[in-house]
Protein backbone atom coordinates (compact mmCIF):
# COMPACT_ATOMS: atom_id res chain seq x y z
CA UNK A 1 0.00 0.00 0.00
CA UNK A 2 1.36 3.41 -0.93
CA UNK A 3 2.47 5.85 1.80
CA UNK A 4 -0.02 8.46 0.52
CA UNK A 5 -2.96 6.07 0.90
CA UNK A 6 -1.79 5.11 4.38
CA UNK A 7 -1.63 8.75 5.37
CA UNK A 8 -5.18 9.36 4.10
CA UNK A 9 -6.53 6.36 5.98
CA UNK A 10 -4.74 7.42 9.17
CA UNK A 11 -6.04 10.99 9.01
CA UNK A 12 -9.58 9.75 8.28
CA UNK A 13 -9.46 7.33 11.20
CA UNK A 14 -8.19 10.01 13.57
CA UNK A 15 -10.96 12.34 12.40
CA UNK A 16 -13.65 9.72 12.99
CA UNK A 17 -12.32 8.91 16.45
CA UNK A 18 -12.15 12.58 17.42
CA UNK A 19 -15.68 13.12 16.13
CA UNK A 20 -17.04 10.24 18.19
CA UNK A 21 -15.21 11.47 21.31
CA UNK A 22 -16.59 15.01 20.87
CA UNK A 23 -20.12 13.72 20.31
CA UNK A 24 -19.98 11.60 23.47
CA UNK A 25 -18.45 14.46 25.46
CA UNK A 26 -21.09 16.92 24.29
CA UNK A 27 -23.82 14.49 25.37
CA UNK A 28 -22.51 13.73 28.84
CA UNK A 29 -20.90 17.10 29.63
CA UNK A 30 -23.56 19.41 28.20
CA UNK A 31 -24.98 22.15 30.42
CA UNK A 32 -28.78 22.21 30.58
CA UNK A 33 -30.21 25.22 28.73
CA UNK A 34 -32.57 27.43 30.67
CA UNK A 35 -35.29 28.03 28.08
CA UNK A 36 -36.69 30.93 30.07
CA UNK A 37 -33.28 32.64 30.11
CA UNK A 38 -32.93 32.15 26.35
CA UNK A 39 -36.38 33.61 25.72
CA UNK A 40 -35.62 36.65 27.88
CA UNK A 41 -32.27 37.18 26.17
CA UNK A 42 -34.05 37.22 22.80
CA UNK A 43 -36.21 40.10 24.04
CA UNK A 44 -33.33 42.28 25.19
CA UNK A 45 -31.87 44.80 22.70
CA UNK A 46 -28.26 43.63 22.93
CA UNK A 47 -26.78 47.03 23.74
CA UNK A 48 -24.76 45.49 26.61
CA UNK A 49 -24.60 48.96 28.17
CA UNK A 50 -24.84 47.88 31.80
CA UNK A 51 -27.63 50.37 32.55
CA UNK A 52 -29.55 47.55 34.22
CA UNK A 53 -26.74 47.06 36.73
CA UNK A 54 -25.70 43.66 35.39
CA UNK A 55 -22.88 42.53 33.11
CA UNK A 56 -24.67 43.17 29.84
CA UNK A 57 -27.83 41.61 28.47
CA UNK A 58 -26.68 38.05 29.20
CA UNK A 59 -26.16 38.86 32.87
CA UNK A 60 -29.56 40.54 33.17
CA UNK A 61 -31.34 37.66 31.40
CA UNK A 62 -29.65 35.13 33.70
CA UNK A 63 -30.60 37.09 36.82
CA UNK A 64 -34.23 37.39 35.72
CA UNK A 65 -34.47 33.70 34.89
CA UNK A 66 -33.03 32.74 38.27
CA UNK A 67 -35.83 34.60 40.04
CA UNK A 68 -35.43 36.67 43.17
CA UNK A 69 -36.10 40.39 43.46
CA UNK A 70 -34.76 41.44 40.06
CA UNK A 71 -37.13 43.94 38.45
CA UNK A 72 -38.34 43.54 34.88
CA UNK A 73 -38.09 47.27 34.08
CA UNK A 74 -34.32 47.77 34.36
CA UNK A 75 -33.59 47.73 30.62
CA UNK A 76 -33.64 51.44 29.80
CA UNK A 77 -32.77 51.05 26.08
CA UNK A 78 -35.56 48.51 25.65
CA UNK A 79 -38.10 50.77 27.38
CA UNK A 80 -41.69 49.63 28.10
CA UNK A 81 -41.90 47.28 25.11
CA UNK A 82 -39.09 45.05 26.39
CA UNK A 83 -40.35 45.24 29.98
CA UNK A 84 -43.74 43.93 28.87
CA UNK A 85 -42.21 41.03 26.94
CA UNK A 86 -39.98 40.04 29.86
CA UNK A 87 -42.87 40.26 32.31
CA UNK A 88 -44.95 38.05 29.99
CA UNK A 89 -42.25 35.37 29.92
CA UNK A 90 -41.91 35.43 33.69
CA UNK A 91 -45.65 35.56 34.26
CA UNK A 92 -45.54 38.71 36.37
CA UNK A 93 -47.09 42.15 36.11
CA UNK A 94 -45.24 44.59 33.85
CA UNK A 95 -43.61 47.64 35.40
CA UNK A 96 -43.10 50.97 33.67
CA UNK A 97 -39.60 51.91 32.53
CA UNK A 98 -38.41 55.43 33.23
CA UNK A 99 -37.02 56.36 29.83
CA UNK A 100 -33.68 58.14 29.98
CA UNK A 101 -32.06 60.51 27.54
CA UNK A 102 -28.49 61.77 27.34
CA UNK A 103 -27.54 65.44 27.29
CA UNK A 104 -24.20 67.19 26.71
CA UNK A 105 -23.78 69.88 29.35
CA UNK A 106 -21.72 72.23 27.20
CA UNK A 107 -22.42 75.11 24.81
CA UNK A 108 -18.78 75.82 24.04
CA UNK A 109 -18.87 75.40 20.28
CA UNK A 110 -16.48 77.02 17.80
CA UNK A 111 -18.36 80.32 18.10
CA UNK A 112 -18.68 80.56 21.87
CA UNK A 113 -15.46 78.99 23.14
CA UNK A 114 -12.06 80.58 22.62
CA UNK A 115 -9.12 78.46 21.51
CA UNK A 116 -5.77 78.25 23.26
CA UNK A 117 -3.91 76.21 20.63
CA UNK A 118 -4.38 73.90 17.66
CA UNK A 119 -4.53 70.23 18.55
CA UNK A 120 -2.98 67.94 15.94
CA UNK A 121 -2.66 64.68 17.86
CA UNK A 122 -4.70 61.48 17.85
CA UNK A 123 -8.33 62.14 16.98
CA UNK A 124 -9.61 61.07 20.38
CA UNK A 125 -11.13 63.06 23.24
CA UNK A 126 -9.26 60.95 25.77
CA UNK A 127 -5.94 61.62 24.05
CA UNK A 128 -6.62 65.36 23.78
CA UNK A 129 -7.72 65.46 27.41
CA UNK A 130 -4.37 64.03 28.47
CA UNK A 131 -2.50 66.61 26.35
CA UNK A 132 -3.21 69.98 27.98
CA UNK A 133 -6.96 69.34 28.07
CA UNK A 134 -7.61 69.83 24.37
CA UNK A 135 -7.52 72.95 22.21
CA UNK A 136 -10.28 74.99 23.90
CA UNK A 137 -9.62 77.44 26.70
CA UNK A 138 -12.36 75.90 28.84
CA UNK A 139 -10.86 72.79 30.43
CA UNK A 140 -14.39 71.66 31.42
CA UNK A 141 -15.82 71.81 27.90
CA UNK A 142 -16.52 69.34 25.10
CA UNK A 143 -13.34 68.27 23.32
CA UNK A 144 -15.28 67.62 20.12
CA UNK A 145 -13.35 64.62 18.82
CA UNK A 146 -16.24 62.17 18.96
CA UNK A 147 -15.39 59.45 21.48
CA UNK A 148 -19.04 59.53 22.54
CA UNK A 149 -20.24 59.23 18.95
CA UNK A 150 -17.99 56.24 18.29
CA UNK A 151 -19.50 54.19 21.15
CA UNK A 152 -23.15 55.12 20.55
CA UNK A 153 -24.94 51.98 19.29
CA UNK A 154 -27.83 54.02 17.89
CA UNK A 155 -25.83 56.57 15.89
CA UNK A 156 -27.55 59.25 17.99
CA UNK A 157 -24.53 61.54 18.43
CA UNK A 158 -22.84 63.81 15.94
CA UNK A 159 -20.08 66.40 16.22
CA UNK A 160 -21.31 69.73 14.93
CA UNK A 161 -19.49 73.05 15.13
CA UNK A 162 -16.91 71.57 17.48
CA UNK A 163 -19.12 69.94 20.12
CA UNK A 164 -21.22 66.80 20.50
CA UNK A 165 -24.97 66.92 19.89
CA UNK A 166 -27.43 64.18 20.80
CA UNK A 167 -30.47 63.32 18.70
CA UNK A 168 -33.03 62.48 21.40
CA UNK A 169 -35.24 60.76 18.81
CA UNK A 170 -32.57 58.08 18.46
CA UNK A 171 -31.11 58.08 21.97
CA UNK A 172 -32.22 55.10 24.07
CA UNK A 173 -30.46 56.13 27.28
CA UNK A 174 -27.90 53.34 27.37
CA UNK A 175 -25.32 55.61 29.01
CA UNK A 176 -22.27 54.43 27.04
CA UNK A 177 -21.52 58.00 25.95
CA UNK A 178 -21.61 59.24 29.54
CA UNK A 179 -19.12 56.57 30.58
CA UNK A 180 -16.82 57.43 27.68
CA UNK A 181 -16.62 61.23 27.96
CA UNK A 182 -13.33 62.11 29.72
CA UNK A 183 -14.71 65.46 30.91
CA UNK A 184 -17.90 63.85 32.28
CA UNK A 185 -20.08 66.30 30.35
CA UNK A 186 -22.82 63.88 29.44
CA UNK A 187 -25.50 62.86 31.90
CA UNK A 188 -28.65 60.78 31.73
CA UNK A 189 -31.97 62.01 33.04
CA UNK A 190 -35.66 61.11 32.62
CA UNK A 191 -36.85 62.41 29.27
CA UNK A 192 -39.80 64.12 30.93
CA UNK A 193 -37.51 66.85 32.23
CA UNK A 194 -37.53 70.11 30.32
CA UNK A 195 -34.85 72.32 31.91
CA UNK A 196 -31.09 71.75 31.75
CA UNK A 197 -27.92 73.68 32.45
CA UNK A 198 -25.81 73.53 29.30
CA UNK A 199 -22.50 74.21 31.02
CA UNK A 200 -20.09 72.35 33.31
CA UNK A 201 -17.53 75.07 34.11
CA UNK A 202 -16.87 75.46 37.84
CA UNK A 203 -14.59 78.49 37.59
CA UNK A 204 -15.56 81.97 38.75
CA UNK A 205 -17.49 84.24 36.43
CA UNK A 206 -14.57 86.42 35.34
CA UNK A 207 -12.53 83.38 34.31
CA UNK A 208 -15.49 81.83 32.48
CA UNK A 209 -16.07 85.01 30.46
CA UNK A 210 -12.47 84.83 29.20
CA UNK A 211 -12.99 81.27 28.00
CA UNK A 212 -16.55 80.93 26.71
CA UNK A 213 -19.32 83.42 25.99
CA UNK A 214 -22.01 80.80 26.75
CA UNK A 215 -20.63 79.53 30.06
CA UNK A 216 -22.42 79.90 33.41
CA UNK A 217 -20.94 82.91 35.24
CA UNK A 218 -22.65 82.12 38.57
CA UNK A 219 -24.36 85.51 38.58
CA UNK A 220 -27.32 84.13 40.52
CA UNK A 221 -30.02 85.66 38.30
CA UNK A 222 -31.67 82.27 37.86
CA UNK A 223 -31.60 81.66 41.61
CA UNK A 224 -33.11 85.04 42.50
CA UNK A 225 -35.87 84.84 39.91
CA UNK A 226 -37.02 81.27 40.51
CA UNK A 227 -40.23 81.48 42.54
CA UNK A 228 -40.05 77.82 43.43
CA UNK A 229 -36.54 77.78 44.87
CA UNK A 230 -35.55 75.13 42.34
CA UNK A 231 -32.11 76.50 41.49
CA UNK A 232 -28.99 77.00 43.55
CA UNK A 233 -25.34 77.70 42.86
CA UNK A 234 -22.99 74.86 43.67
CA UNK A 235 -19.28 75.42 43.11
CA UNK A 236 -19.94 78.38 40.79
CA UNK A 237 -22.46 76.48 38.64
CA UNK A 238 -26.26 76.60 38.51
CA UNK A 239 -27.86 73.33 39.67
CA UNK A 240 -31.55 72.52 39.23
CA UNK A 241 -33.61 70.71 41.85
CA UNK A 242 -36.03 68.77 39.66
CA UNK A 243 -38.27 67.94 42.61
CA UNK A 244 -39.14 71.64 42.77
CA UNK A 245 -38.79 72.69 39.13
CA UNK A 246 -42.06 73.26 37.24
CA UNK A 247 -40.43 74.15 33.89
CA UNK A 248 -41.89 77.66 33.94
CA UNK A 249 -39.05 79.03 31.81
CA UNK A 250 -38.19 82.07 33.94
CA UNK A 251 -34.63 80.89 34.58
CA UNK A 252 -33.97 80.53 30.86
CA UNK A 253 -35.26 84.01 30.10
CA UNK A 254 -33.24 85.61 32.91
CA UNK A 255 -29.92 83.88 32.24
CA UNK A 256 -27.69 86.56 30.64
CA UNK A 257 -25.48 84.01 28.85
CA UNK A 258 -28.25 81.56 27.90
CA UNK A 259 -26.57 78.71 29.77
CA UNK A 260 -29.99 77.35 30.81
CA UNK A 261 -32.03 75.62 28.12
CA UNK A 262 -35.67 74.54 28.01
CA UNK A 263 -36.66 71.93 25.44
CA UNK A 264 -38.60 68.73 24.89
CA UNK A 265 -36.04 65.96 25.30
CA UNK A 266 -38.45 63.06 24.94
CA UNK A 267 -37.67 60.59 22.20
CA UNK A 268 -39.39 57.53 20.76
CA UNK A 269 -37.58 54.36 21.73
CA UNK A 270 -37.42 51.87 18.90
CA UNK A 271 -37.11 48.48 20.64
Amino acid sequence: MSPILLAIIAVTAIGLICGVVLAVASHFMSVPVNEKESAIRECLPGANCGACGFTGCDGYAHALAEGGDVKTNLCVPGADAVAKKVAGILGVESEDVIEQVAFVHCSGDCINQKQKHTYEGISSCRAAHMLYGGSGKCSFGCLGLGDCASVCPQDAICIENGIAHIDTRKCVGCGLCAKTCPNHLISLFPDVRRVVVACSNHEKGAAVRQECSAGCIACGMCVRNCEHGAIKLVNNLAVIDYDKCVSCGVCESKCPVHAIKIADFSGRHRF
